[in-house]
């Protein structure tokens, strides 16, 4: 605002001086006179341009200051028009561009916090039931009425877990043990774990591992993490006589590690999304959480994960890490 009234008080002073001259001038001779005549009209021109383009410029600012304000209140996704000089059309392209992402980040804040309620209300409301009826002398405080507490609380602490993963992936503070990791124990170890789960379903577990495959530089607990993920994944939807393949391959400076199912595969329209958050088909068990943290933790590593599948057919989730020098 200063500024402002400094540039109009150092016109008017211009503006003054040409016309005191330009009255001076008016015995002078022809020509004189004739080119102080002009140079006043020139400014008067001048003037009037740069008035009716200050007044464009400051109607656009005073529209940005209004849109930050609301932002400021709340209110994202507020956009301004992009007209006046290049510059402020500019301006105001980034100030719509930064809108439109707080909306869509607001968005998205909203319903994480929408899932993750949805997701711990299960186990409580299983905890407080049986407690309660055990505490009422309902139930008797014998094994099989204490086992759905224990239960609801071990997916407790599984989701706790998984929201500490990611939020420590998100701010870049995700700490991985990085070791020498043999991929043949790795996989076969995996399979091992899951072997149960797997007879339970009547479902064929293979390893495919080359007997040369270079060992990778890998947290070893996280990768069993992701392993496992992908794992219990497939063995549920495979149905009895199935197989699941957990294959490595070496490609060129990293290692590919894939599982791959014959189950029921997963719907067109929810491939693009399954690596997000709380994203799961429908009637599926568990929190939709385990290939988003698998990609956050392969992500770590320095690799990346992809997925393909055709329903009816099966799922392919093939993830790299970089060989260990």
């Amino acid at each position: 605002m200063v500024a402002a009234f400094l540039l109009i008080a150092v016109v008017l002073t211009i503006g003054f001086t040409l016309v005191g001259t330009a009255v001076g001038l008016i015995a002078a001779p022809p020509p004189v006179r004739i080119l102080a005549i002009a140079a006043l009209v020139l400014f008067l021109f001048l003037v009037v341009r740069g008035g009716r383009r200050f007044r464009r410029v400051a109607v656009n600012i005073s529209e940005l200051v209004d849109a930050a304000g609301r932002i400021e209140a709340g209110e994202y996704g507020v956009q301004v028009a992009e007209h006046g000089p290049r510059e402020v059309r500019s301006f105001a392209r980034a100030f719509n561009a930064m809108s439109a992402r707080l909306a869509a980040t607001d968005r998205g804040r909203r319903a994480f916090v929408a899932d993750l309620a949805h997701e711990f209300r299960t186990p409580l409301a299983i905890i407080r039931g049986q407690a309660e009826g055990i505490g009422d002398g309902v139930y008797p405080g014998d094994p099989s009425h204490v086992a759905p507490i224990l239960d609801a609380t071990e997916s407790l602490e599984t989701l706790v877990e998984a929201l500490r993963t990611m939020t420590l992936a998100d701010v870049g503070s995700l700490q991985l043990k990085r070791e020498a990791v043999d991929v043949a124990v790795l996989v076969n170890s995996s399979l091992s774990a899951f072997q149960s789960m797997a007879n339970a379903a009547k479902v064929r577990l293979l390893a495919e591992v080359a007997p040369d495959m270079p060992a990778v530089d890998a947290d070893p607990a996280r990768i069993r993490g992701v392993l496992a993920n992908l794992l219990s994944n497939a063995i549920r939807h495979t149905p009895a006589g199935g197989t699941i393949t957990v294959g490595a391959r070496r490609s060129g400076d990293v290692v590919t590690l894939n599982v791959r199912d014959s189950g029921q595969g997963i719907p067109p329209e929810l491939r693009p999304r399954v690596f997000e958050r709380f994203v799961k088909a429908p009637g599926s068990p568990g929190a939709g959480l385990g290939l988003a943290i698998a990609k956050d933790v392969v992500m770590a590593h320095g690799g990346t994960i992809e997925l393909t599948s055709e329903v009816g057919q099966g799922t392919d989730v093939r993830f790299t890490l970089p060989i260990a020098p």
